[in-house]
């Protein structure tokens, strides 16, 4: 635009006539009207840059810092009860009365149900009246003997008439015992199937105690990932059903592998709460590799290429590419074994038809 005022002038110069001093006064204007068209060239290249804006791309950048990087092992399990208890009778008759329902708490050793132990009872009673006659005689017998009358012989035989009386009345008293259905925990009747006149045996369930304060999330884990996970780990437990999450360690991982499943067992245990229940699904993310000090960039801006993986950087206005070592990825998130550097300015967005030396604009 310059060179065009320029000519324009001196054409216009070479055609004017007139006298010298008009001539002077009017290339001075001239030169004026040049310098102020001068400046607002300037001033508007300034603005509008040297570069046509349809060059420049729009892209959003990752400045790296150092993060912390974890990578998860996720699996299946459920919530289980660490007391959850099926009660059995221990002794074979009819029921006589039921004295719990189900939700009900209990304590430890409350007794549940009653199992007819009338014949027992009459045993004993008869027993006792025995009792009270070897206990007699014991006494007499003794009385004579400490009088050094009679023989030791029927001191000794009274003596032990007493004491078998004793004996079977206490093994008696301990069978009857076993006629009553206690709780061997301390918890809520999850179920009560028991009814009066129901005949029972040894080993059959009707009754099951739950302690819901004492929960912990079970699963398998692969074999595959042995030495990878161990007891004391930290773990999420997501019960996606609450919903809630609860970040805990292991308290328990099996030594043993299932030889079906190839598989060992892990446990957690959970703090109380009243809207868990055993057999809830649970989903564990296991943290089986922690890095304190990684570089971390999201798993989309990673391009592939025939020899390797590289990503671009902004740098000066423009983009650059650097090749890449990704290493492990959790969550939609890399981790950088090489390549990068904390301070890059890591293109996450707007790569599409983006080529090195590209001229980029920072969102």
């Amino acid at each position: 635009m310059k060179r065009i005022l320029l000519i324009s002038t001196v054409i216009f110069l070479a055609s004017c006539g007139g006298k010298p001093s008009d001539k002077k006064s009017e290339l001075e204007a001239l030169k004026k009207e040049r310098v102020a068209l001068n400046s607002k060239i300037e001033k508007l290249e300034a603005e509008v840059g040297s570069v046509d804006v349809a060059d420049v791309k729009d892209v959003s950048v990752l400045e790296l810092q150092e993060t912390v990087f974890k990578n998860y092992l996720e699996v299946q399990g459920k919530i289980d009860a660490e007391e959850n208890v099926q009660v059995t009778p221990q002794a074979q008759g009819v029921v006589t009365a039921v004295y719990a329902v189900i939700g009900q708490n209990v304590n430890k050793g409350q007794i549940l149900a009653q199992i007819d132990d009338q014949v027992l009872r009459q045993n004993i009673s008869e027993l006792e009246t025995q009792l009270d006659l070897a206990t007699t005689l014991y006494e007499r017998q003794k009385s004579l003997w400490d009088q050094k009358i009679g023989t030791e012989v029927q001191f000794l035989n009274a003596k032990t008439q007493r004491d078998v009386a004793q004996r079977r009345i206490s093994t008696l008293k301990t069978q009857v015992n076993m006629f009553k259905i206690k709780s061997p925990i301390s918890g809520t009747i999850d179920a009560m199937d028991l009814k009066v006149g129901q005949a029972v045996s040894p080993g059959m369930s009707g009754i099951r105690v739950v302690n819901a304060s004492k929960l912990k999330a079970k699963a398998l884990v692969a074999e595959s990932y042995a030495s990878r996970v161990n007891q004391g780990d930290n773990v999420q437990v997501i019960l996606p059903d609450v919903p809630d999450t609860v970040s805990t360690k292991i308290s328990f991982a099996s030594k043993t592998i299932d030889p079906v499943s190839r598989s060992f067992t892990v446990e957690i245990k959970l703090p109380s709460n009243s809207r868990y229940r055993p057999n809830m699904l649970s989903v564990l993310k296991i943290i089986d590799y922690q890095n304190l000090k990684a570089l971390v960039i999201p798993v989309n801006s990673i391009q592939k290429a025939e020899n390797g993986d590289y990503v671009f950087v902004e740098e000066g206005g423009k983009a650059k590419r650097i090749n890449i070592q990704a290493g492990k990825i959790s969550e939609g998130q890399a981790e950088i074994i090489s390549g990068l550097k904390v301070g890059d300015k890591v293109i996450v967005a707007g790569t599409n038809g983006l080529s090195p030396g590209d001229i980029v604009k920072a969102n």
